[in-house]
């Protein structure tokens, strides 16, 4: 973990663990007493794992939520103590190691049924079952389900501990959602009829967290609302947001009429123009579509990039802040003066989604952990 001052770059992303502990309670108030199993895939979001869930973990969290068999394995290391759910199944014939570490796996195929049932020196091993309901990428579909668990019965050491699906409209689609629930409750009696006894049902992510009661059941699965955005701008929900992402002037400089910045003269100057230099870009996760789009917040003004943004470098037009000087200030996300951005400001201009900004600032950025 980093602390203030441990950085030599101007160019940093301040993970507030302090906001992650409030949202975490924000969730829990709107689960109304489930479990929640935090999702801390790609590296928290972005936020750094380890920090993140030992801070979660300290919160109290029920349980954490990986892509990868690596990632729960770097969390055991770390002495994360919590359960830890494989959600995107096994590859890479990682089954032995996944047992080692005490990780509960996803399943959806009878291939990783077999798998397991190879390493399981005749132990039970629990699973999570994941049927799909409408999202159309993993799971076992509906119309496959009798099969597959009549399948699943050459495969004695495998116990359905669980039983999962994944919401693809919880942000926009009401109806929608209500189709998925009765699939997975359709699952659900299927999978008793075939005599297992699954003791946790899940299907809610973030947006299902505050907008869809119905989907809570035993377990929730937030994962961007801990980050500070609950999934849907349609939620009043009173997340903090838990990345800073900060950086310095490096250069001033008046552009003249007809003047222009950066590669392919994107940017010319129609008036007396004053430009800050940054030095952030494409290489730190700054998009460069977001370049004659996107703001920077400077002395607490919004200030628009001018020019195409670079791999190490952007222009910023702050003629409208008096004595932009080096050294100062430049905030790409986060508040400042009392204004803000956040990563839907800057998804919005460069035409993708909070969760894409979050996961795309790079490794060279460092992160600072901070409290208070």
């Amino acid at each position: 973990m980093q602390s203030a001052g441990a950085s030599l770059r101007a160019t940093r992303a301040e993970v507030l663990l302090d906001a992650i502990g409030h949202n975490l309670q924000v969730v829990r108030s709107a689960v109304q007493g489930r479990k929640v199993l935090a999702v801390v895939k790609a590296d928290a979001y972005g936020h750094g794992v380890v920090p993140v869930a030992q801070r979660l973990q300290a919160e109290g969290v029920d349980g954490f939520g990986v892509a990868l068999a690596e990632e729960g394995i770097e969390l055991r290391e770390a002495g994360i103590d919590r359960a830890i759910l494989v959600l995107n199944g096994i590859s890479g014939g990682a089954h032995r190691d996944i047992i080692a570490a005490g990780l509960t796996p996803v399943l959806y195929e009878l291939s990783e049924a077999s798998a397991f049932e190879a390493v399981s020196e005749e132990r039970p091993i629990d699973v999570h079952l994941k049927v799909d309901t409408g999202m159309g990428r993993l799971g076992v579909p509906l119309g496959e389900l009798t099969e597959f668990l009549r399948e699943l019965r050459r495969f004695p050491s495998i116990r359905i501990a669980g039983l999962m699906t994944h919401l693809s409209t919880a942000d926009a689609d009401p109806a929608y959602v209500t189709e998925q629930i009765a699939g997975f409750t359709h699952a659900e009696g299927l999978v008793r009829r075939f005599g297992h006894e699954p003791s946790v049902l899940h299907a809610a992510n973030s947006a299902a967290c505050f907008r869809h009661p119905e989907t809570h059941f035993d377990w929730v699965r937030p994962g961007l609302a801990l980050y500070g955005y609950p999934g849907s701008d349609a939620i009043g929900a009173p997340l903090r947001p838990a990345m800073r992402w900060r950086t310095e002037v490096l250069r001033v400089r008046t552009l003249e009429p007809g003047d222009s910045a950066g590669y392919g003269r994107s940017f010319r100057a129609s008036t007396t123009t004053r430009l800050a230099t940054i030095p952030v870009g494409y290489g730190d996760g700054l998009f460069r579509s977001a370049s004659n789009r996107g703001q920077v917040l400077i002395g607490g003004t919004r200030c628009p990039i001018v020019g195409n943004i670079a791999m190490d470098l952007t222009t910023v037009d702050v003629s409208q802040v008096p004595g932009v000087a080096i050294g100062d200030e430049a905030l790409l996300l986060g508040e400042q003066g009392g204004a803000r951005l956040d990563a839907r400001d800057l998804a919005e201009a460069a035409r993708t989604i909070p969760y894409e900004v979050l996961t795309n600032v790079s490794r060279r950025v460092p992160r600072i952990y901070l409290n208070g």
